[in-house]
């Protein structure tokens, strides 16, 4: 992840970077790293959450990095996806 390329934000504790990587064949991958809770660092890549990893615009690939990343964080924290 280049670093012009990454957003970073903090979810509930949680950081994470993100970006969303252009293809060759003109569409963005959305990419999630997290890294770490708290103070505690340590940078976790996430796993694509999706069949549909591919989008026609680079805000459409943000906004699902974004919302991987909160997913992910409900996921290990037992609140469920029911607060997005």
């Amino acid at each position: 992840m280049n670093e012009e390329q990454r957003h970073e934000f903090v979810y509930r504790g949680w950081r994470f970077a993100y970006c969303a990587r252009r293809m060759k064949t003109g569409v963005y991958r959305p990419e999630v790293v997290c890294l770490g809770e708290g103070t505690n660092t340590q940078e976790l890549m996430l796993p694509n959450d999706t069949d549909e990893i591919a989008y026609a615009t680079e805000a459409e690939a943000l906004r699902h990095a974004q919302q991987q990343a909160m997913r992910w964080v409900h996921d290990r924290t037992g609140d469920g996806q029911g607060q997005l």
